[in-house]
Parts: structure tokens; C-alpha cells; sequence
């Protein structure tokens, strides 16, 4: 396992606070109700443009995009550091990159957004590069993502390995053949996570590289 693929938020770090205190402003300003705090909490991970779809009962471009602006005004220079990152990740990463030639982000965040979080945090220096979505769409879609990335970095899938939180996570790595881990600290459920196919489940950073051999 030459590479390791880590999504971020949810896997690297909490962000719960930031995302959902967003939505509650870009929401409020729309004059729409807000979801109870559980349901918010959910849109972590998946592309927010089809939660504010969900949430605002539509599929118009222009609204969803509206509301993308508004939670945009708010998470830039506020809420992407309302944020923290998870107790052992920093000393995991360093056991992971004793054992593989690479590690990547690769977050359906903003690229912009996760560049500036990884480097605010201080795990920059672990991370050959972060792959994110583009402000325009492009790339929510984790596993158009996930290819572009296998595709840039000239990566065999077979000899990657793909950390998240989420299902989607799981879902992009099946997608593009690579085998994955379920990051049981983050926000998906075991349940959630074994639907999807995950290859292996982790409880805990400290335990992902006794996980990355029951992925093999």
C-alpha cells in the first residue's frame, strides 16, 4: 500500500461547529426553517449543495447556488476554523507516512477551504497535496475526485488506500478500485459504513495501521 487517501472533515478533523453554524446563517437569511442539530450534522461529508437542495425543497441552480453563497460568506472567514483536529491524527499521519510513499487529502471540501484548514492545523507538512471540489461543482462528485487524483498522481488503484468517515467515501473508492477504511470517529455509523463496502472498520486513529492490514 503505496498511498494513503485521507478525506478530512470527519477523519482529520471535527468541523461540526463551523459547517453547521454556516447553514444556520445561510438559512435564516432565506427565511427557510432550519433542521434540528442532528440532521445539520449529517450534511458533513456529502456535497452541500444537495443538502441545501433537500433543505430548500429544490432542484433551481440558482437558489441552491444562493444558498451556497450565504454559507460561503460566513464559513470563509469564520467557520473553517471553527473546527479541531481529532486527538492521535497528528500521530497517526506520522505512522502512516513511515509506511507509504505518499498521503493525500482528498475532501468533497472546497479545495480552497481544505488548504487553508490542513495548513491552519499544522498537517501540511504530512500531505504530498490536497485534492478538493472546485467552488463551481466541479468535482463533488467524490468519485469524479478520486479518479481525477488516481489520474494526476499516476496512481495504480490497486496500490491505494482510501480513509473517510462516510460512505461516500467508501462508495468513491469502490468506484475508482481502491479498498478503503472506515473512520469509526468521524460522523458515519458501522452500519453505514459496511453498507457502502468499506474494507475494514477503525475505531480509533491510534488503530489505523493495524486496520490498513485488514484492508489488505
Amino acid at each position: 500500500m503505496r498511498y494513503l487517501l485521507f478525506d478530512l472533515d470527519g477523519t482529520l478533523t471535527d468541523p461540526q461547529l463551523g459547517i453547521v453554524t454556516s447553514i444556520k446563517y445561510a438559512l435564516e437569511l432565506l427565511e427557510r426553517p432550519c433542521p434540528p442539530e442532528d440532521v445539520l450534522a449529517n450534511c458533513i461529508g456529502p456535497p452541500l449543495r444537495t443538502s441545501f437542495g433537500s433543505f430548500l425543497e429544490t432542484s433551481e441552480r440558482e437558489r441552491i447556488e444562493e444558498a451556497m453563497a450565504l454559507y460561503r460568506r460566513r464559513y470563509a472567514d469564520i467557520g473553517l476554523f471553527e473546527n479541531e483536529v481529532y486527538e492521535g491524527v497528528p500521530e497517526m499521519l506520522e505512522s502512516a507516512r513511515s509506511i507509504a510513499s505518499a498521503l493525500f487529502v482528498a475532501t468533497s471540501k472546497p479545495k480552497v477551504f481544505a488548504e487553508r484548514i490542513v495548513r491552519h492545523f499544522g498537517l501540511d507538512h504530512h500531505f504530498v497535496r490536497v485534492y478538493g471540489a472546485e467552488l463551481d461543482g466541479r468535482f463533488d462528485n467524490k468519485a469524479e475526485l478520486l479518479a481525477h487524483l488516481l489520474e494526476v498522481e499516476g496512481i495504480a488503484p490497486e496500490s491505494a488506500v482510501m480513509v473517510g468517515d462516510r460512505d461516500v467515501d467508501v462508495l468513491a473508492a469502490k468506484a475508482n478500485g481502491l479498498r478503503s477504511i472506515g473512520a469509526l470517529w468521524g460522523y458515519g455509523s458501522p452500519a453505514e459504513l459496511l453498507a457502502a463496502g468499506a474494507d475494514a472498520l477503525c475505531a480509533s486513529p491510534r488503530d489505523l495501521l493495524t486496520c490498513l492490514d485488514s484492508a489488505r
